[in-house]
């Protein structure tokens, strides 16, 4: 281990100690708080924050999280920056009611129970905790999942609830991935595979009463899957409106399962949008608001005032870069919006 230095931040009157070689969103996963924050690998800018005291380095990043000008200006990505003596730094994104409200960093050895193709490139990953015997996160997180014989991970957002049996992952398959490849020919029912989390922002904030809108592409299927079951499990009474775009019928899935769990919220509205398809037989598949089109231009046609709603968007990046730009111009505030993006260059969604 290297020198610890002490990290305050402003303007939540918080500090936590980092070691030199941990980074400062890993010291405080440490130490139990639950700092804001995204896909950890320096790509999402969900812990973008201000450095106004201190020497730091930041390791490797993208420049689509955090531009060279704003590196240049003082902000830093927490998920990628080392200190190397006392700094303040202020927090841009925060939620001082889940600041000490982190559930704690889980190792946790799993047993494949099922491995089902959904569509031509998505594929359902199931899987039961063996030891220990439980997995405690909160609806909407995402595992790390170590890829066997070697010291990689990929990370994908559970599908399920807390409360449900086992886990499920939905994830996209991509040539040459490597964990790809062993979803398609080579893990199979009975392997055991290890996860680490829980991590993610992209959760429910209690107490809240607004609408929620969710915007989805692909596998961002999986955490707003696992928002809608956990709000029927706990008998929310929040209205809920779920986008989902996908390119062809044949890439939807789990039409019946979100049907029926919009049966069990007060004011449910599903309405998935197809962009290489307009000859969908929506009644035949028991859709009532089906749509054509990219998913965000649907949204747009169809959402005239979403100031007071809360959102969730989760999906490629492509995808989810236009709803930030839909929603800006509808005048969100961005702290009601909560987003996932699935980067192929550190995910396999």
């Amino acid at each position: 281990m290297g020198d610890t230095h002490r990290i305050r931040f402003d303007p939540v009157d918080l500090e936590i100690d980092v070691d030199e070689q941990e980074t400062v969103l890993d010291a405080a996963f440490r130490q139990g708080i639950s700092l804001m924050h995204g896909c950890r690998e320096g790509q999402c800018s969900a812990c973008k924050s201000f450095l106004l005291d201190g020497d730091v380095q930041m390791d490797r990043y993208s420049t689509f999280a955090l531009a060279d000008y704003e590196s240049e200006e003082g902000y830093v990505l927490l998920c990628k920056t080392h200190v190397y003596s006392d700094c303040t730094i202020e927090l841009i994104n925060f939620d001082e009611d889940e600041l000490h409200n982190a559930v704690p960093l889980q190792q946790v050895r799993t047993r494949i129970t099922a491995l089902t193709r959904l569509t031509p490139d998505i594929v359902s990953l199931e899987l039961t905790p063996v030891e220990p015997g439980n997995y405690t996160f909160k609806p909407g997180q995402y595992s790390e999942v170590l890829i066997p014989g070697t010291d990689e991970h990929r990370s994908f957002s559970m599908a399920t609830t807390p409360s449900a049996d086992g886990i499920e992952f939905i994830i996209k398959c991509y040539a040459g991935g490597r964990f790809s490849a062993l979803l398609t020919d080579g893990l199979g029912v009975g392997d055991e595979l290890t996860l680490r989390g829980p991590y993610g922002s992209f959760t429910i904030k209690p107490g809240q009463v607004r609408d929620i809108v969710c915007i989805g592409g692909g596998a961002g299927m999986a955490p707003i899957l696992s928002l809608l079951r956990h709000l029927a499990e706990t008998g929310s009474t929040r209205a809920v409106r779920f986008y989902y775009g996908a390119r062809t019928a044949g890439d939807l899935f789990y039409l019946p399962e979100i049907i029926e769990l919009g049966g069990s919220l007060p004011e449910f509205r599903f309405v998935p949008a197809l962009s290489q398809d307009t000859t969908a037989d929506w009644p035949r598949m028991g859709v009532i608001e089906g749509d054509f089109g990219f998913v965000t231009d649907v949204v747009g046609r169809r959402e005239t005032d979403l100031e007071d709603t809360d959102v969730y968007l989760c999906g490629p990046p492509p995808m989810v870069d236009a709803a930030l730009a839909l929603l800006d111009g509808k005048g969100v505030a961005r702290e009601r919006i909560h987003f996932d993006k699935f980067t192929t260059a550190v995910t396999e969604h």
